[in-house]
């Protein structure tokens, strides 16, 4: 939990409101096409807006995320971005993913910005089991799959694993977990 940044495992309903961005650059470290990544935290969540922001990061430059094999590389910054990565409340990310309705446990996607509700980075998904960071692995990598062109897709057969754009959130329906575009 402390590398992706958790605190505490009480989760608030609501922060300040306001959208803090983690200052900072990192150098895209692939030869691919660069995305540029900005990582923003809602102001007063018991996260360390730094680990987040190394976990997002590592998480979208891992061989098995969307980067494999050279076909992108994700730089962070603190200025114009082509994806932002927004950690905020439950109460918070659900106005912000309206007019879907999330309830605040649902993340979502709108436009650049993929919005990643409090309550799921702190306490993940029972179908995850007790790795929380498999399901934050998913989690990033689904809403920023959504904000580079992807759409959801269903359980291709019982035992396979789930593709990351599937809506592991809401259900398996007989996959196995699989926080990877490529597994």
């Amino acid at each position: 939990d402390r590398a992706a940044g958790v605190r505490a495992s009480a989760v608030p309903d609501v922060g300040t409101g306001e959208t803090v961005v983690v200052p900072g650059t990192v150098a895209a470290p692939g030869p691919g096409p660069v995305r540029t990544v900005r990582v923003e935290v809602e102001g007063e969540l018991p996260v360390d807006p730094a680990a987040v922001a190394d976990f997002v990061l590592g998480t979208l430059n891992h061989p098995r995320s969307w980067g494999r094999d050279g076909a992108m590389s994700f730089a962070r910054t603190d200025g114009p971005a082509d994806v932002v990565v927004q950690l905020a409340s439950p109460r918070t990310s659900a106005e912000l993913c309206r007019p879907l309705d999330t309830g605040g446990t649902l993340s979502c996607s709108i436009d650049d910005r993929a919005i990643i509700t409090h309550h799921r980075w702190v306490l993940a998904h029972p179908d995850y089991g007790d790795d929380r960071t498999a399901y934050r692995h998913y989690v990033v990598n689904h809403e920023v799959g959504h904000v580079l062109g992807y759409g959801h897709v269903p359980c291709p057969g019982r035992g396979v694993p789930a593709p990351v754009m599937m809506q592991q959130t809401k259900g398996l329906l007989g996959c196995a977990p699989n926080p990877w575009p490529h597994p």
